[in-house]
């Protein structure tokens, strides 16, 4: 008897989750299904792929769209250094205009 209830027990567990994954939607299928996302990266990412975003050569429209792959859109549209517009400036002590250099990279994913 305790082995039948131990059994129902873990079933009734394993079953909760796997439901949890189905039913809570996850940010990357809510974003996707707007139909256009921008993304800000920032440039000292510590990666090194800044230089081939800003400068938008090849190598850049590689990175974005495998980025925006990751992300759940389609295709990237647009990539580069960001507008001083596109921060927020939620961080304390940002400077109102950052130098080019260390703008964030600002990449625009579409469906």
């Amino acid at each position: 008897m305790r082995r039948t209830v131990a059994i129902s027990a873990f079933s009734a567990l394993v079953a909760t989750c796997a439901l949890s994954f189905l039913v809570l939607p996850n940010n990357a299928s809510r974003a996707a299904a707007t139909g256009s996302a921008t993304f800000l990266i920032p440039a000292s990412d510590g990666y090194g792929v800044a230089d081939c975003l800003a400068s938008g050569a090849e190598c850049g429209r590689v990175i974005a769209t495998a980025w925006c792959e990751a992300q759940g859109f389609a295709r990237v549209d647009t990539f580069g250094p960001s507008r001083p517009e596109d921060a927020t400036g939620s961080i304390e002590l940002a400077p109102a205009h950052p130098a080019a250099e260390n703008r964030p990279i600002a990449i625009t994913c579409v469906n």
